[in-house]
């Protein structure tokens, strides 16, 4: 979805009827029921004649009752068995028809090759059922014949208008929205991936192949497509013509990481190096070198697989072709053979013509009167001493090419020089903000290696320096104005990291005032409250971009700070932002410096700009992410890490097609932390088709919420949140109701159904709609709303799924010895158990759940205390004992830390004590804290609006 996609147009950007019974986010709902035979709107009749009105009153109210006592025993049965935890009754053998797929023609390439077709499902009526809770029980054989059947109106041969039917797209799986075992579906669909993917090898030699969830452990052999790691897509199948994709609302989109960590036994991208000449291009399109240029004439000219253009090869680059027509140097060069490779830039990709300097990372720290009696800056000048040991640096290299530069601040600047050659750090102070300016260049920007005795002496004098301080306001544009100018100066690129505690109210460029007005929640002008104010700001991101500057903020607020407009600057850069509210040392320090360490020791890239190409038919119109744009194609960004996740939505401008299929290229031009500048390129194929069917098939749902996510985050900067959750239901019920019009066989009314690829989508949208920015509710602080919709902005797929459905892993009845992973349960207040403990976590936060009956043992080896009531309140960490259901829990704890990209302060809550709201909140399968309907009221509102778009 665009943001265009949020402009009302009709029929389905407006609220359908019966939007307005959910209100504050879909808080309780309408009295009528939402499935079953009256889900849909009142049906008009004219009168009849005078002398048969009584008649058919009577017949057609017999008719009612039966219809709806029939409706109402089945719903009992089904939420009787849902209650004990059973499954239900299956539906009528006749409701649910299992047809095989009708696949498209496919053509092989070598390499990426063609997915073989795939095999036509079928059960015979003598199969044993499957193990594991199946999205619905199929059954074989055609619907009843005659009237009736399951037949819906506007299903048949005519069909709806703009609901062309699909020849031979029937899709076995459905859903039984009233029968529908929910006891584990998630984690079930979760566990069965890892199952069989888990541990296998991903060989990307496949065109369209939809890779395993990101939640399961897999290796990626690269083959001629990029991992997943870096590009993963809304669909791997593309509809063939603009009209299908209309049709169908899937949005069509790719999430490109194009940083992304892999893992050791995983081997890291080839960088080619061509020389003066640099990389190999196409004369017309300029898309590089890659797996899906085609080579003729004998080698001597190449047919560009991106525009068909046929280019002459150059001599330096010449090689002769095999019997298959296949360069015969095809394995020697990464660019030929593999998705994701690196090119050495030449001089012709730098910056006026020159080789880049190494980048800096300057810290600036806020030594106003809060942070210095918090102890934050002693803890951070303690932590640098040794984290700049672990300066991030190229492989194989002994020491890091960073220099490093040190400033201070309140309402003036302490720049410091720290040349080796001194014997003291020498102090230098900028008073006037208005114009800012770096009054040294040599000694600032050092090598710590060659510094590092002079920065010890400075780190240790800077808490000393400012103890006695009482100036409590501060500035903060200037101070990243004076990073920028540094940069400048130094003539390299570079990130700052910023301390800061409050809202800089100092006279100074960049000062705010307090605009956080709990009025305007749930009106029009709510969307003011997340965005930034205009001036300073937005000149200092172009300012910021323009010399590489990229800006980290971690912030320590006691109250209200305008990050919407604070954070700006960091979310246009490639930067983070870090918020630790009312932070103490004892409670949090730790939770800050893990959090400072994955930061400054993440691999990195700086002075960036991508461009995403695509083949002929289709073109990427949109992009969303902590990016800069200044043209419609290229994507800046003064630093890019291995977290940070760029969504490029796609549209069609011709017909796909079904042969040659479509293919993406990314292009990334950076400098490496040494200084070099290198082109990393990932290159993807995916399949077109003519058929909704294949396009469903090939849904991904996690990189479908993604986008969803991203692009209603934005659109709350421009329309009321009513709209735009209205828009996001709206969407939903228009893709599942195209599903069920084209795709899926004939099926009773009572049935919602889902494709196989988007079982849990409505988990996810639900959980979407109840985050904190989508929900208007003054119990939310209005920073904590800007935070993460900023924070998600930049998220990449695995990211977002962990967020919106959170790991709840049951701890009680864990098996010390076992080496496997622990296995989550449904998020949902009823998988709690008063003599339970749980750990819950979603990247973000953390929480170690204590049921109030929870055995005395448990307590003791986990906390060495006699009973829970001997627990202390606002513990945030375990102790260290030695036994082994102790060292098991701080394991899994410590495993999640490293592995999520961000730090998670664990907070240790029990069983109705006040701070376990704050945890329930986090269970969103359960009605929503501050609005937001359950998961089950929420799939039987989509199911009515989905029988209202049919009917």
């Amino acid at each position: 979805m665009s943001q265009q996609g949020y402009v009302a147009a009709p029929p389905y950007s407006q609220a359908q009827p019966g939007m307005g019974a959910y209100q504050g986010g879909f808080g309780s709902g309408p009295t009528q029921p939402l499935y079953g035979h009256y889900g849909g709107p009142p049906q008009a009749f004219n009168a009849p004649p005078a002398g048969k009105m009584h008649l058919i009153v009577l017949n057609r109210t017999l008719f009612l009752f039966m219809l709806m006592l029939e409706n109402s025993l089945h719903k009992m049965c089904s939420f009787y068995f849902l209650a004990q935890g059973l499954q239900s009754p299956p539906p009528p053998a006749s409701s649910v028809v299992q047809q095989p797929f009708q696949t498209p023609p496919t053509s092989t390439m070598a390499p990426p090759q063609m997915p073989p077709g795939p095999q036509s499902p079928h059960m015979s009526p003598l199969m044993s059922p499957p193990q594991s809770p199946p999205a619905s029980i199929p059954f074989p054989g055609p619907p009843p014949p005659g009237p009736g059947g399951f037949q819906q109106p506007g299903l048949g041969s005519a069909g709806q208008p703009g609901y062309p039917q699909q020849p031979g797209n029937s899709e076995p799986k459905a859903v039984d929205i009233t029968g529908f075992h929910l006891d584990r579906y998630l984690n079930i669909l979760i566990e069965d991936d890892q199952v069989k993917q888990g541990g296998q090898v991903f060989t990307t030699n496949i065109r369209g192949q939809v890779p395993p969830l990101v939640t399961t452990d897999f290796t990626v052999t690269d083959q001629g497509n990029a991992s997943p790691r870096f590009i993963r897509c809304t669909t791997y199948s593309l509809p063939c013509t603009a009209d299908l994709a209309k049709q169908c609302q899937v949005p069509l989109a790719a999430i490109i990481k194009p940083f992304a960590s892999l893992p050791k036994n995983e081997t890291p991208l080839y960088v080619v190096n061509h020389g003066d000449t640099g990389p190999v291009r196409c004369n017309r399109c300029k898309a590089y070198m890659c797996p899906y240029m085609q080579f003729i004439d004998g080698g001597r000219r190449y047919q560009c697989g991106f525009c068909n253009c046929v280019n002459e090869v150059p001599v330096f680059y010449f090689q002769h072709l095999d019997h298959m027509g296949r360069r015969v140097d095809f394995y020697e060069r990464p660019e030929l053979s593999l998705g994701s490779y690196e090119f050495v830039a030449t001089l012709d990709y730098c910056k006026n013509n020159k080789p880049p300097n190494p980048p800096a990372y300057i810290f600036m720290i806020d030594v106003s009167y809060n942070n210095i009696k918090s102890g934050l800056v002693k803890l951070i000048c303690d932590e640098l001493k040794t984290l700049l040991e672990k300066l991030p640096r190229e492989e194989g290299m002994d020491t890091s090419a960073i220099k490093v530069g040190f400033v201070t601040y309140n309402k003036v600047l302490h720049f410091y020089n720290v040349k080796s050659t001194l014997a003291q750090p020498q102090m230098m102070v900028v008073s006037d903000t208005a114009e800012m300016f770096v009054p040294l260049l040599d000694g600032f920007l050092v090598n710590y290696q060659d510094s590092r005795a002079v920065i010890y002496n400075l780190l240790d004098q800077i808490p000393d320096m400012f103890a006695d301080t009482a100036e409590s306001e501060t500035v903060f544009a200037p101070v990243i104005q004076a990073g920028v100018e540094a940069f400048k100066a130094a003539e390299c690129s570079g990130k700052l990291f910023i301390f800061h505690s409050s809202m800089p109210t100092a006279e100074a460029p960049g000062k705010l005032k307090n605009r956080d007005d709990k009025k305007l929640v749930n009106t029009d002008k709510e969307k003011t409250l997340f965005q930034p104010q205009k001036g300073v700001y937005e000149q200092l991101s172009k300012d910021c971009v323009a010399s590489g500057c990229c800006v980290d903020l971690f912030l320590f607020p006691s109250q209200y700070t305008d990050i919407a407009t604070m954070a700006d600057v960091p979310s246009h850069t490639g930067g983070s932002v870090y918020k630790y509210s009312n932070f103490q040392v004892e409670t949090d320090g730790e939770h800050f410096l893990r959090d400072l360490r994955k930061d400054v020791q993440k691999s990195i890239g700086f002075d960036a700009i991508m461009r995403v190409r695509t083949s002929t038919g289709f073109r990427a119109t949109d992009f969303f992410g902590g990016i800069y744009m200044n043209n419609t194609t290229d994507v800046e960004m003064a630093a890019v890490d291995c977290d940070k996740g760029m969504t490029v939505e796609f549209k069609h401008d011709d017909t796909l097609s079904e042969e040659t299929g479509a293919l993406m290229q990314c292009a990334l031009l950076y400098t490496t932390i040494s200084g070099q500048r290198r082109l990393r390129i990932h290159n993807l194929s995916l399949n077109c088709s003519s058929q909704l069917s294949e396009l469903y098939k090939s849904c991904e749902t996690d990189s479908l919420i993604n986008f969803f996510a991203k692009s209603a985050y934005r659109a709350i900067l421009n329309q009321p949140l009513k709209n735009v959750r209205e828009i996001l239901v709206n969407q939903t019920a228009h893709m599942l109701a195209c599903y069920r019009k084209n795709c899926a066989s004939p099926s009773a009314a009572s049935q919602l159904i889902l494709p196989d690829a988007m079982k849990v989508f409505p988990v996810y949208m639900n959980s979407l709609m109840k985050t904190a920015p989508l929900v208007g509710s003054t119990e939310l602080s209005t920073d904590d709303r800007a935070h993460q919709r900023l924070s998600v902005m930049a998220m990449g797929v695995e990211d977002t799924q962990l967020l919106l459905y959170p790991r709840l892993i049951p701890l009680h009845n864990i098996d010390v010895n076992s080496e496997k992973p622990a296995t989550p349960v449904r998020c949902s207040e009823e998988r709690l158990t008063d003599s339970g403990i749980f750990l819950l976590e979603n990247g973000q936060s953390m929480f170690l759940w204590l049921g109030q009956a929870s055995s005395p043992d448990l307590i003791q080896s986990l906390f060495n205390l006699p009973s829970l009531a001997h627990l202390q309140g606002h513990m945030c960490a375990l102790p260290e004992l030695d036994n082994p259901l102790s060292r098991k829990v701080r394991s899994i704890i410590s495993g999640l830390l490293e592995k999520r990209s961000n730090s998670m302060k664990l907070q240790i809550v029990r069983q109705k004590d006040k701070p376990e709201m704050l945890f329930r909140q986090f269970l969103v399968e359960d009605k929503g804290l501050h609005g937001g309907a359950s998961y089950m009221d929420f799939l039987c509102y989509v199911h009515r609006e989905i029988r209202q778009l049919l009917t």
